[in-house]
């Protein structure tokens, strides 16, 4: 697949400085890539090689850092997130000098574009780590993160909505599926993920009716941001049909409707849940306290606290783009990295 216009191009210094990157290309099939994605709230870093049909994961790594903790407070990056995200990091740094990976591209996303420390925090990462992080727009965030789930999309005619529920940020993008690859129509990047939106508008209240009336006024912070694109949306003419997420919220909700005991990514990655499903996981999810989400198998205590607010943006996303159905992607940014550093070298993805 063609790089998608707009994404920035990997970097050739964009290595590990301890990683085995120039190790001799004896037998192209061998060669390995790597995608490291540093959100709002995960680090999380894939690790494969080409094959016949796309690629094969050699090794992953996630884990919840909440980098932007705090940030919608101060408009930095705190010291203990700091922390967190350099101790995920050099895991991954690690990893990418066990793998011998050939050809690696890192990101971050929005905690790092809106922290004034941002810059400051990558270069610690490059010293302590050796992984250079790439800083990409809202746009490149986006186009990357179609490149990587669009092949979930149900067969249909018309535009598609693709969209992504991050940690500090939200990105929607519009798409047409007519030719060989997607084309992006329009793109949208609305400031609230999960954290951020957790942190500006608190639902961990006692009262029942407290926590209901807190996920009205979330749902009404994101349907203000999400109003100029909603406009771009209805002036499609084309009804809604075809819906595709990739996040977490997502791949939880998911979980959540099919009553899982713990999370099996076989069973979520590509579904098709009924949106009307999803708006009533949402539902409940925003009335229980939170040690009724915690003993939920799917949700426990690391996301607890946050999966309301991707509710409240799940649900805003369904009243602008009301589709009957809705495609659940445990695929995303990583993925559109690793496709788009093989389409580079040539290989097939």
């Amino acid at each position: 697949m063609a790089q998608q216009p707009g994404m920035a191009a990997p970097r050739s210094g964009n290595f590990p400085r301890r990683a085995a990157t120039n190790a001799p290309d004896r037998r192209p099939y061998r060669r390995t890539y790597a995608a490291l994605d540093l959100g709002t709230n995960n680090c999380r870093l894939l690790i494969a090689r080409p094959s016949d049909n796309g690629f094969v994961v050699v090794d992953a790594f996630s884990r919840i850092v909440r980098l932007g903790e705090g940030l919608a407070a101060t408009g930095r990056l705190s010291d203990a997130a700091m922390d967190r995200a350099v101790a995920a990091l050099s895991i991954c740094s690690e990893k990418l000098q066990r793998r011998q990976v050939t050809l690696v591209r890192s990101v971050a996303t929005e905690a790092c574009r809106r922290a004034e420390n941002g810059r400051e925090f990558v270069q610690r990462v490059y010293r302590e780590t050796g992984i250079v992080l790439d800083i990409i727009t809202a746009e490149q965030e986006a186009r990357l993160a179609v490149l990587g789930c669009h092949i979930l999309l149900e067969p249909g005619d018309g535009p598609a909505l693709i969209f992504d529920i991050g940690g500090g940020s939200t990105e929607l993008v519009l798409i047409d599926t007519a030719g060989e690859s997607p084309r992006v129509l329009d793109w949208f990047s609305a400031p609230w993920g999960v954290v951020s939106l957790t942190e500006s508008e608190p639902h961990d209240w006692a009262e029942r009716d407290d926590r209901l009336a807190a996920y009205g006024r979330m749902r009404a912070r994101v349907a203000q941001a999400f109003a100029p694109f909603a406009s771009t949306l209805a002036a499609t003419g084309h009804a809604p049909a075809r819906l595709l997420g990739t996040s977490g919220t997502v791949t939880t909700l998911a979980s959540v409707h099919l009553g899982l005991s713990t999370y099996d990514r076989r069973a979520i990655d590509g579904l098709i849940v009924p949106s009307r499903s999803m708006r009533e996981i949402s539902s409940r999810l925003s009335a229980m306290s939170i040690a009724e989400r915690v003993a939920l198998p799917c949700i426990g205590n690391e996301r607890a606290d946050l999966v309301v607010a991707g509710c409240a943006i799940l649900e805003a996303i369904i009243d602008i783009w009301p589709a009957e159905r809705l495609g659940v992607a445990d695929r995303g940014i990583r993925e559109g990295i690793l496709r788009s550093l093989m389409a580079r070298e040539g290989e097939r993805a």
